[in-house]
C-alpha cells in the first residue's frame, strides 16, 4: 500500500493557499494511472485544477477532497506552514487537518485496492481547487459519472457525520455622501451607517436552532470602509458569513438581516451554497457507517458546522447518499501550527480500505 503518511507529507509541503493546486494533482495523476484508474486533470485557471479519476466500469462510489488550503502567514507560526513533519503523533503544517490528511488516506485506500481489486469494484475520485473560497473548483468540474454515495474526507477526527449546514454570503452597501472630514455635518457617514448595522447583527441572539444542525450562526467576516481621515466615507461594505439549517433557509436570513440593516441597505449575494442532510436509515448510508466505523452503528448522527463540496457534487452526482470521514482533527481546521494525528491518519485509511473492499458496483 502506498504510505499514506509520507503522501500526506508531501502534499503539505505543496503550497496551495488558496493557489497553486495543479502542483498537488501532478503529484497524485501519475500515482493513480499506475495503479489502473483513468486520470483527468483539469486546469480552468492558471496552475489552479481539479482532478477526476475513474476505476473500474460499473456505477462507482465516489470519494472526495479539496487540494487546496486557507492562508498561512509564516510570521505567526511556531513552525514552518510546509513542514510536512512528524512530531511525535502530530503531522505539522498548513492544511494537515484541512484536508491533505483526508486525500492522502483516499488516494492511499483506493489504490490499493485498485491493485487488489474484485471485477466489480468501482470508485471515482474528485480532488478540487477553490473549496475554502466557496467550491470554486467543484463548480466547473467537468461530468461526472452518477453515483449512488459520496464520502467527502473533512476532518471530523474519524467520527461519522451525515451532513452539514448551508452557507450564505452577503454583501451589505451602505451610501453616504463625501464631505470634507473638518466638517462631517455637510455630509452622510456611510462607514457610520452600516458600523451600526454590523453592531445590530453582531449582538442579535434570535437565530434560531435546528434539531439536527445545531444553531444558524452570523459571522461579521469583513468591513472596508473609507480612503483618509479628513474624508466622509460615501461608502462602506460589510460581509456576512451566515451558516443556514434545514429550518433557516437563505430566503429566511436573508428576510431576518433585512429587519436588522439600516434603511437604505443594499444586498448582493456572494455565495449560496445549500446544506447537506443524509438519513441515518438510508440502506447505503448505513453499508458505509457499518464498513468504516461497525462501532458507530448506534450513534446519534452528527451533522458539520462547515460547508464541503458536497453542496455542489451532490447534485451533480445524482443526490448520492453522503457521508463526512476524515482523519483530521476539525478544532485544527484554520488554526495556526495547524496539525493532524499521525494514528488517525493509518486508521482512516484502513477503514476507507474495508469501505471500497466490502462496497459493490450500484449497491
Amino acid at each position: 500500500m502506498t504510505d499514506p503518511i509520507a503522501l500526506a507529507q508531501q502534499l503539505v509541503r505543496l503550497d496551495t493557499r488558496a493557489a497553486g493546486e495543479k502542483a498537488a494533482a501532478d503529484l497524485l495523476a501519475p500515482m493513480l494511472t499506475s495503479a489502473g484508474f483513468e486520470v483527468a486533470v483539469d486546469e480552468p485557471r492558471p496552475g489552479r485544477a481539479n482532478l477526476v479519476a475513474r476505476f473500474g466500469t460499473g456505477t462507482p462510489i465516489t470519494l472526495t477532497g479539496h487540494l487546496d488550503t486557507v492562508p498561512a502567514d509564516p510570521t505567526t507560526w511556531s513552525f514552518d506552514p510546509h513542514s510536512g513533519e512528524i512530531h511525535g503523533d502530530r503531522l505539522r503544517g498548513r492544511g494537515s487537518s484541512d484536508m491533505k490528511a483526508g486525500v492522502a488516506a483516499i488516494a492511499a485506500a483506493a489504490m490499493h485496492c485498485a491493485r487488489t481489486s474484485r471485477d466489480d469494484l468501482a470508485v471515482q475520485l474528485v480532488f478540487t481547487f477553490g473549496e475554502e473560497t466557496g467550491c470554486e473548483g467543484a463548480a466547473l468540474l467537468p461530468e461526472l459519472a452518477p453515483s449512488p454515495a459520496l464520502l467527502v474526507a473533512e476532518p471530523t477526527a474519524n467520527r461519522i457525520v451525515l451532513g452539514h449546514k448551508g452557507v450564505l454570503w452577503l454583501r451589505l452597501t451602505a451610501h453616504g455622501r463625501s464631505a470634507h472630514g473638518s466638517r462631517p455635518e455637510l455630509g452622510e457617514n456611510a462607514l457610520a451607517a452600516l458600523a451600526e448595522t454590523a453592531v445590530r447583527i453582531h449582538r442579535h441572539t434570535g437565530w434560531p436552532t435546528s434539531p439536527t444542525h445545531g444553531p444558524a450562526t452570523v459571522n461579521v467576516g469583513a468591513f472596508h470602509s473609507g480612503v483618509q481621515p479628513n474624508l466622509v466615507p460615501d461608502r462602506a461594505e460589510l460581509v456576512l458569513d451566515i451558516r443556514t439549517t434545514p429550518e433557516f433557509s437563505a430566503a429566511e436570513a436573508r428576510a431576518a438581516i433585512g429587519e436588522l440593516a439600516l434603511p437604505g441597505t443594499d444586498f448582493a449575494t456572494e455565495l449560496d451554497l445549500p446544506g447537506v442532510a443524509t438519513d441515518p436509515e438510508n440502506p447505503l448510508a448505513r453499508t458505509i457507517i457499518d464498513a468504516l466505523r461497525p462501532s458507530d452503528s448506534d450513534r446519534r448522527p452528527e451533522y458539520a458546522t462547515y460547508f464541503t463540496d458536497a453542496s455542489v457534487l451532490a447534485t451533480a452526482l445524482g443526490s448520492p447518499a453522503v457521508v463526512i470521514y476524515g482523519p483530521g482533527d476539525p478544532d485544527q481546521a484554520h488554526v495556526t501550527d495547524e496539525t493532524c494525528s499521525v494514528t488517525a491518519i493509518h486508521e482512516a485509511t484502513e477503514a476507507l480500505t474495508r469501505l471500497l473492499t466490502t462496497w459493490r458496483s450500484g449497491q
